[in-house]
């Protein structure tokens, strides 16, 4: 069953080693483990919803509960300090677009604001009530979720858009295809959430972010339905697929989505390779990104995260003697790991792995074969599940991501973890900071950065604690010429520095184009652009 406080399936488990505890108080001090509330304690004194009955709204206390928040860490602490706030008036689950529009009829017969739910994995607060004095509907999309076509001629699939990663790819398969799109939520966020929020994939640099695999699909708003069909390619105007990527459910909710799949790979293989510092790393990422080979993949994570990833991992004695063939192969204390990923035929995969590796070489890049990178695989959606056992340990663990052009990206890095290493100062307390390059291009890189700070275990300190550190990180990113998020959407939480990116004149030409489908403004109000 799925965790209702905390991350994925409530039988995984991770554990922390006495290495790795020991590993973070150095870091940050020793933790307390917090007293959680209970589901009932959540629920209790909710108060009765105020939309009239419906056959598809479900208004129990519970329900509402469960579909109230994200994954974001303020809503974890609302969560496990059972401060749930608002919660919607009532959860809807359709299973057609029809349903769907008379979803939408119903909330505006009721003056009910609405918002979309896909996976409930945001961490960007895109699924707050709010503020406002409207009832609230939550229109749950789990239930379309199957394949609706498969062109093969074409290679497009159309899905409902509340399909969760590994049912899409499980229908794929059954014909021998994959979508490729693997962000770290994969298990439990939807298409329909992927598209609206922009989302990018693991191995995008082979299948490309979710902006290059929607090609269409059906969005229902409050003023009709809007089609946009599927072309390879077309001049005509304005694209109206960009209309709706990265809309965040102010249009309407997407209920159908077309997309460009491929074949399943013939081979595909993660290998692991050392460089003796960042500054000789980086140019060798650069290198490769703008060789442009035919990888599926590029990760790299700087010495910090290294070392704390390994330390992290357990198996100190395979660990230590790994340290030790690394430096004596010139790898040291201040060494990065890169992981390159193949997608495709086998030999197209050999040769691309052979051009990586020799254009490693010169940078002083050190190829230990697959072992790390299958363990990263094998791993790779598991990794999340950290957050949990640090919690029990009294530790919480937060992230930022953004991107950059090539020339401001190891000052960003830099100026990210300085930020937020001291942003807790004035309550006396460590953050732990370290950062990879999560997603490669010619042009820049995703910088994305994991902070671990220690819980007050009082639910107003531990936000005020959030707080000052989502502030002073973001000021940086702004300052750094960095967008404010490159994977995660923006909802709520990133909106006070949308505006540093897209100007007023594009603050107020997203408004009107939200109001033109949804007059009353009623559809997820607050997020992305709050006016």
């Amino acid at each position: 069953m799925r965790r209702w406080n905390g991350w994925g399936d409530d039988t995984v488990e991770m554990e922390l080693g006495t290495e790795a505890r020991a590993f973070l108080e150095g870091r940050v001090g020793k933790g307390r483990a917090p007293a959680d509330a209970s589901f009932e304690q959540a629920c209790a004194g909710l108060p009765a919803g105020r939309l009239p009955p419906h056959w598809l709204v479900d208004a129990s206390p519970q329900t509402r509960a469960l579909h109230a928040l994200g994954q974001s860490l303020p809503d974890w602490l609302r969560l496990r300090h059972g401060r749930l706030g608002k919660v919607p008036d009532g959860v809807a689950f359709p299973e057609s677009s029809e349903q769907v529009r008379e979803l939408l009829d119903f909330a505006a017969l009721y003056g009910a604001d609405v918002i979309p739910y896909g996976g409930g994995t945001s961490v960007a607060g895109h699924l707050e009530v709010g503020a406002a004095a409207r009832p609230v509907l939550s229109i749950a999309m789990h239930r379309m979720r199957g394949l609706v076509s498969l062109d093969r001629e074409a290679q497009l699939a159309c899905f409902g858009a509340g399909v969760t990663g590994p049912d899409l790819e499980a229908q794929l398969r059954a014909h021998g295809y994959t979508l490729g799109h693997f962000p770290q939520s994969f298990e439990y966020s939807t298409l329909g959430g992927w598209v609206a929020t922009r989302s990018s994939g693991q191995q995008s640099l082979r299948y490309g972010r979710i902006e290059q695999l929607f090609a269409g699909g059906r969005v229902e708003t409050p003023v009709g339905t809007l089609e946009i069909p599927t072309f390879p390619a077309s001049a005509a105007g304005i694209d109206l697929r960009e209309m709706v990527l990265g809309s965040e459910g102010r249009l309407g909710i997407l209920t159908h989505a077309s997309v460009r799949v491929t074949r399943l790979p013939q081979h595909e293989a993660f290998h692991a390779v050392f460089f003796p510092s960042w500054e000789k790393a980086v140019q060798a990422v650069r290198g490769l990104a703008q060789a442009r080979l035919p990888l599926s993949m590029l990760r790299l994570s700087n010495a910090l995260e290294t070392s704390t990833m390994l330390t992290l991992a357990g198996h100190p004695r395979r660990v230590g003697l790994l340290r030790r063939v690394l430096r004596w192969r010139g790898c040291g204390e201040g060494m990065c790991m890169m992981l390159v990923g193949v997608s495709g035929q086998r030999k197209q995969c050999r040769q691309a792995l052979d051009a990586a590796l020799a254009m490693a070489r010169p940078h002083g890049g050190v190829h230990l074969g697959r072992m790390l990178g299958e363990r990263w695989r094998r791993n790779r959606f598991r990794s999340v599940y950290l957050r949990n056992v640090l919690w029990t340990q009294g530790y919480a663990i937060d992230t930022v991501e953004t991107a950059l052009d090539w020339s401001r990206v190891t000052p960003a890095m830099e100026a990210i973890e300085a930020a937020a290493a001291h942003s807790l100062q004035p309550f006396g307390e460590k953050v732990h900071a370290y950062t990879h390059l999560s997603h490669l291009y010619p042009q820049g890189a995703s910088v994305y950065s994991t902070f671990v700070f220690r819980l007050a275990g009082d639910y107003e300190a531990d936000v005020a604690r959030w707080r000052q550190l989502k502030d002073r990180v973001s000021d940086a990113i702004v300052a750094s010429g960095g967008t404010i998020t490159h994977q995660h959407g923006v909802g709520t939480d990133h909106a006070p520095w949308l505006a540093a990116e897209k100007g007023e004149l594009g603050l107020s030409a997203m408004a009107t184009l939200f109001r033109h489908f949804d007059p009353e403004r009623r559809m997820n109000p607050g997020k992305l652009v709050n006016r």
